[in-house]
């Protein structure tokens, strides 16, 4: 059962044991290790359990756990779960020290660390350490993410999940949290570093040579928790592919996943410009929007502006239907309608109404009504998803967009600080379409339409990898098969190699695709011989490529788990020594010879959470750990006071019923759109390119009247008068729009480019003449002077 007790305690009366954290990050070329140092501090006079509920990355493979208590290192073992969760509480039982870090269950980018049986005055230092490939971005940059901020989740209501855990985090607004982060970077690559960006001060890169291939970075000091680490690498000529042979563990059995070499390839496939240029003219586009209390402000307006763009751009002909969520769901049509001009101006009228007041995030149910729609002939669906992400059922809902994976593509976009990574990333590699994130001062609007323009590109079929390697050697697929391979993009594949060539030192990989039914090859021949010094990393990460796939199988749709595949998890968990759902790190001091006496007090320590602006405390539900605790001796705190944390003694045979801390969540009917109606800034000015984009038609044209005028800066008249005669006014309109996007707005032209193309097919099939002139004149009218071959015309 869990209540809400314990109210909201503030750092003041009791002090929050956690006191830094020291983040190291080593990048080798499109792979990072990252090393996490907690330092703790129990400064009450009693013995203490802390536990911390935090972020990481969604697909970092957690591979190192160990503590350092006065002089003795423990280091922690993956065991199983279960048997993790009862040597801890037999460890804490008999006066032991002991530390556990587990997964959570519901998402994969969520852990608790408990440290328990901290002495009165003692400190104690957790070292944590983990791997994670590196996303490349839409400008080449590889991007790392240390999420800094942990969102409230949102559980929907009678969830897997929502009961049994006896522990709720807390999170607190980002100007109070009580300790500090401090965060340096070291950046090697085959190739030269060109430039290092952060959101977040950073102090200047030092390069360690003259080459450029090794250079340092640090977070400036004092960072405010307001965002997430943001590390945007550009190396000179990433798009080059290529393969890393990693030897295998001495320690392990050959034959073994951590005893074999294991390669990893990164690939990026040149598909030629001729197929890529052309742009689909069919498809079905489904938008599904968060409007959640949580989208408030900026979000909801930018997803507004975005869908604008979106519509213009998408094809005469396709169809498309637009739905929104928060704890219900609502669509715009009953079913998909082909797109036209009335169809768009309905939608338009419809998202130009759209605010962030549906409660809270329940995305499972709209995605299920969506796949139970029938597909239209000869339309592809394409899935665009719009979210913060904020959701507790991250691996149900990625689980129904694998089972429908193979009736659509599915693009995510996370928005704002603290996006669920695993939620995002996931929802694209099982739908086979691409991830983006937009977090700070990044516009929305380019990264949607890149994706766009990914899904109105010919799609990649057939993919095959195929291992060409000396007599004597043979290969293990590690990777799932490749769902989809996008211009621009990368996938990293891992292999295992078992056995050993004599002669032969190289050997060649070969991906094959069908690309609008032209058959095509990629090829990369690469050396056997093992990189040096290059520690364990690669095979870490296929270990976590393996688990994750083992686990998506074991959760069958029915709920039922399988037993064979969870065992099949838990062995290579525990020897690969990468964490698993079903594992948990557990680290026993069993040199404290003297049992510590005494309660145990717990103490929940505060992750950081974005408030976009000062709303009351009580919009989000936050249930304190409920063990022993008396009511009556705890302050009475007024909602404002933001720091949260359970104040609760904690008897010491207490149930691990569900194990770990849940996720925060909000409550189901939680609507934080009327706190925030106060703080809402009043609506600014349109954007010009945005009142220009608004008043193309369909077809893709423009109409020569008063707003087009006004759009441009002009009176009618003026816009009017240098028209040639014999030139219709539309052919004129979309002439004069065209000349101002390229004049004036080249700078966003990722934002109006498939627009753009759509009004030159349009003039095209106009045969319109005296276009030269037209261009002339629209010119000496704008002020500009662009060519009319620039336009495309």
């Amino acid at each position: 059962m869990m209540v809400s007790c314990c109210g909201l305690i503030t750092s003041q009366k009791e002090p929050v044991p956690l006191k830094s954290v020291e983040v190291e990050l080593e990048v080798k070329d499109h792979v990072a290790t990252v090393v996490s140092t907690l330092n703790y501090h129990n400064q009450e006079d009693k013995p203490l359990e802390a536990v911390f509920v935090f972020p990481l990355p969604g697909d970092a493979a957690v591979c190192h756990f160990s503590a350092t208590v006065g002089q003795t290192e423990i280091v922690a073992e993956v065991k199983e779960k279960q048997e993790a969760r009862e040597e801890y509480d037999d460890a804490l039982s008999s006066g032991q020290q002991a530390f556990l870090l587990e997964e959570s269950e519901q998402s994969p980018d969520v852990f608790s660390l408990s440290v328990g049986s901290l002495p009165p005055g003692e400190s104690a230092s957790i070292r944590l350490e983990y791997v994670t490939e590196l996303a490349v971005q839409a400008d080449e940059g590889l991007r790392f993410l240390l999420p800094a901020v942990l969102n409230p989740r949102y559980q929907p209501q009678g969830s897997v999940g929502s009961e049994g855990s006896n522990v709720q985090v807390t999170s607190v607004p980002a100007s109070l949290v009580p300790y500090t982060l401090s965060f340096s970077a070291r950046v090697s690559s085959p190739r030269p570093v060109s430039k290092v960006e952060s959101s977040s001060p950073l102090d200047p890169v030092q390069y360690l040579n003259t080459e450029q291939i090794q250079a340092t970075v640090k977070l400036a000091a004092g960072h405010k928790f307001d965002r997430d680490v943001e590390l945007l690498i550009y190396y000179k000529d990433a798009h080059q592919p290529s393969a890393m042979v990693e030897a295998g563990q001495a320690s392990s059995q050959p034959g073994s996943l951590m005893g074999d070499p294991v390669v990893m390839l990164s690939l990026y496939p040149e598909f030629p410009q001729a197929v890529m240029s052309s742009v689909a003219s069919s498809g079905e586009f489904v938008f599904l929007l968060d409007r959640s209390g949580s989208m408030h402000g900026e979000r909801i307006k930018n997803a507004r502006d975005t869908l604008l763009l979106l519509l213009k751009s998408l094809p005469l002909g396709c169809y498309f239907n637009i739905y929104s969520f928060g704890s219900s769901f609502e669509h715009i049509f009953p079913k998909s309608e082909e797109y036209n001009q009335k169809t768009m101006e309905e939608a338009l009228k419809k998202v130009e109404e759209m605010e962030a007041n549906l409660g809270g995030t329940e995305i499972l149910k709209p995605l299920k009504h969506i796949y139970r729609q029938p597909s239209i002939p000869s339309q592809p669906r394409q899935l665009f998803v719009f979210t913060d992400g904020e959701v507790g059922n991250t691996k149900e809902v990625i689980n129904l967009v694998k089972q429908n994976s193979a009736s659509h593509r599915c693009f995510s976009f996370g928005i704002g600080e603290g996006a669920s990574s695993a939620l995002i990333n996931g929802l694209a590699k099982e739908g086979g379409g691409h991830a983006q994130f937009i977090t700070g001062a990044d516009r929305m609007q380019p990264k949607v339409m890149q994706s766009l323009r990914f899904a109105l590109q010919p799609s990649v079929v057939d993919v095959s990898v195929k291992w060409d390697l000396p007599s004597g050697v043979s290969v293990t697929a590690l990777s799932p098969p490749i769902a989809a391979l996008f211009q621009g993009q990368r996938s990293l594949v891992y292999a295992q190699f078992t056995g050993q060539s004599s002669e032969a030192s190289e050997g060649c990989v070969t991906v094959a695709y069908s690309l609008a039914g032209h058959p095509s090859q990629t090829q990369l021949h690469f050396s056997l011989k093992p990189a040096e010094d290059s520690g364990l990393t690669v095979h870490r990460l296929a270990a976590r490529t393996v688990i994750r796939s083992l686990e998506m199988e074991v959760r069958e749709p029915g709920g039922q788990e399988d037993a064979g595949g969870k065992k099949k998890v838990v062995e290579l968990s525990v020897q690969s020594g990468v964490s698993s759902v079903f594992t948990a790190f557990i680290a026993v001091n069993k040199s404290n010879s003297e049992a510590i006496q005494g309660p145990l007090l717990c103490r929940t320590i505060p992750t950081p959470r974005m408030m976009a602006c000062m709303a009351p405390m009580g919009s989000c539900s936050m249930r304190m750990p409920v063990m022993s605790c008396d009511m009556a001796q705890l302050p009475q705190m007024s909602p404002m006071m933001g720091l949260a944390f359970g104040q609760t003694s904690c008897s010491m045979d207490r149930q691990r019923a569900g194990g770990m801390p849940e996720l925060p969540q909000m409550s189901p009917m939680m609507d934080q759109s009327d706190t925030l109606e106060s703080c809402r800034p009043k609506q600014p000015p349109r954007d010009p390119l945005l009142q220009l984009v608004s008043l193309q038609k369909a077809s893709g044209c423009w109409l020569l009247d008063p707003h087009l005028a006004a759009a441009l800066g002009k009176t009618s008249e003026e816009v009017e008068k240098p028209k040639p005669a014999s030139v219709k006014q539309d052919v004129w309109a979309t002439i004069l729009a065209l000349i101002w996007l390229h004049g004036f707005k080249m700078d966003a032209q990722e934002e109006w480019e498939l627009l753009s193309m759509k009004a030159v097919s349009w003039l095209r099939a106009q045969k319109a003449s005296l276009v030269t002139q037209c261009v002339e004149a629209g010119n000496a009218l704008l002020g500009c002077n662009v060519q009319k071959d620039a336009v495309g015309l």
